[in-house]
């Protein structure tokens, strides 16, 4: 057998290994490539609720999917954004809304980077503009925050518990009766009225003549 025959006996083998492992090697990156496509999807769907579980679950996975070279920008600006998103000035409502400003800025630059590597260019404008959010979903947001803020503040006992009670439900007829009672006792004290004793032993007796 002369070397060519060798040859192409040779590959006539190898070449069924090789196609099966291209496969493999195309699906698995068909693979890799979806999920981070599903984590910047997500990201972008819910980039008006940053505090969805959807959102923060999607933020927690960028370190699991992105990895490698190619994706370092898409890294340090989540571990920045990460970096920021722990800084929220609690105490400071002036700075709140300044943090807020710089919060969607950085989650801007973040979303820009990830879809730049995944072949997606989007600009700044529509990545901050380009999006539906009803006011209604915004304000149940901000009110969910102020009422865990509020419930957090009320367990660390740094605010009190309000109790004022600015009445009792009460009807016309237990007025005339506390009245009428309040009356009574006013001439029991002055002694204008006696008070009727009743003994087991009167009692008795009484049973026993009727």
């Amino acid at each position: 057998m002369s070397l060519t025959d060798g040859i192409i006996v040779i590959a006539t083998l190898i070449a069924p290994l090789l196609a099966i492992q291209a496969q493999k090697w195309l699906e698995s990156f068909r693979e890799d490539h979806e999920r981070k496509l599903r984590v910047f999807k997500i990201l972008m769907a819910t980039r008006a609720a940053a505090v969805s579980p959807e959102h923060v679950q999607a933020l927690n996975m960028i370190d699991l999917e992105f990895l490698g070279e190619k994706y370092k920008t898409v890294r340090n600006e989540w571990k920045t954004y990460l970096d920021h998103l722990g800084s929220y000035p609690k105490e400071d409502e002036q700075l709140q809304a300044m943090w807020g400003d710089r919060r969607m800025d950085m989650l801007t630059r973040l979303l820009i980077e990830m879809g730049k590597s995944l072949g997606y260019d989007f600009d700044e404008v529509h990545v901050k503009k380009g999006i539906y959010a009803p006011e209604a979903h915004s304000q149940i947001e901000n009110e969910q925050m102020l009422l865990r803020r509020g419930l957090l503040r009320l367990l660390y006992g740094d605010v009190p518990l309000k109790m004022n009670v600015t009445n009792f439900p009460v009807t016309e007829q237990s007025v005339a009766e506390q009245q009428q009672i309040r009356f009574h006792l006013i001439e029991l004290l002055e002694g204008k009225r006696s008070l009727n004793v009743i003994t087991p032993t009167a009692q008795t007796e009484n049973n026993q003549d009727a």
